[in-house]
């Protein structure tokens, strides 16, 4: 059976890209007469405030996107995380590492790999074992990505393989996790949960069979398909949306002082959905159509376009 979810942060209200990935999640699970899910993803939860989580809920249901459950909410799902985390200490699949980020940008350049001004910085596995943390505190916990990918443990300079994956809309995708990202966090140096750990335990609890969201987080999916391999867990499709841009070229966010989406009558709303229908390449309505009907529209054209 098909269950998919849409899983916004609480630090601030909709905008107009995240109501395309709203919508767009909505509209795969309706086209393939499957479940639709929301989650709150508040692990980072300095950044998240109860306020955004019942607002969020509240414009969904304004817009008609009605989940099919009660929302989960991550900062309740702690339990969960760390007996995850105990699996790959067991297994000796995760390590502590005490590094700070200005430690690893000062290794890498010792290193001659200084990264690219904005780049995320590849981990230079100064805490990975037999190294170990140098006497040092540890502060956060990482997966060690050589040694879930290993196909040959007795040989470690075998090259590991890329994460091969197919995306429904931006087709074959590969990315070799060890080089791209290097050995990534699961709980942080502050105490808190990474969000790829999170992600992937809670898609495997829901029985998420696909993850439908943004073309910013295609970059995240070989992490994950890499932790669901290290956790057992079954990998999802996925299909990453096109992204929101404002007036300066980059990703419509909360980060970027994104507006809220325009609160008003049904026409309103139907005009918020028509514009992010639009960002999905799916066809105009006539003014004044019933929500549902509008929907009922795209969840057709939708289905001619990626039931395949």
């Amino acid at each position: 059976m098909y269950i998919g979810r849409f899983a916004p942060s609480p630090t601030g209200s909709l905008h107009a890209g995240s109501l395309v990935a709203a919508l767009a999640s909505w509209l795969d699970a309706r086209a393939h007469g499957g479940r639709w899910l929301v989650r709150i993803e508040d692990v980072d939860t300095p950044r998240c405030s109860p306020a955004a989580h019942a607002e969020i809920l509240r414009q969904l249901v304004r817009h008609h996107l009605i989940p099919d459950a009660e929302p989960w909410v991550q900062s309740h799902r702690g339990d969960a995380y760390q007996a995850a985390l105990d699996r790959l200490v067991a297994r000796k699949w995760v390590y502590p590492c005490a590094c700070s980020r200005k430690d690893i940008l000062t290794r890498l350049i010792a290193l001659g790999q200084a990264p690219q001004r904005g780049a995320e910085l590849v981990y230079p596995g100064t805490c990975r074992p037999p190294a170990g943390l140098h006497g040092r505190p540890a502060r956060a916990w990482r997966l060690h990505v050589a040694a879930v990918q290993q196909t040959r443990p007795d040989t470690p300079s075998v090259s590991l393989p890329a994460t091969c994956w197919t995306d429904r809309r931006l087709g074959p995708q590969s990315q070799c996790v060890q080089t791209a990202v290097g050995d990534f966090v699961l709980r942080r140096a502050d105490g808190l949960w990474a969000y790829q750990l999170a992600v992937v335990v809670d898609d495997a609890a829901q029985g998420i069979t696909d993850v439908v969201r943004g073309e910013d987080l295609a970059d995240n999916t070989a992490r994950q398909i890499v932790l669901q391999q290290a956790l057992g867990f079954p990998r999802p499709r996925y299909l990453h949306t096109p992204l929101v841009l404002g007036a300066n070229g980059e990703k419509l966010s909360k980060q970027n002082q994104a507006q809220p989406l325009p609160e008003g009558d049904a026409r309103q709303m139907l005009h918020n959905l028509q514009q992010a229908a639009q960002r999905l390449g799916l066809p105009p309505v006539p003014e004044g159509t019933a929500l549902p009907d509008a929907q009922a529209t795209w969840v057709q054209a939708w289905a001619a376009r990626y039931n395949r």
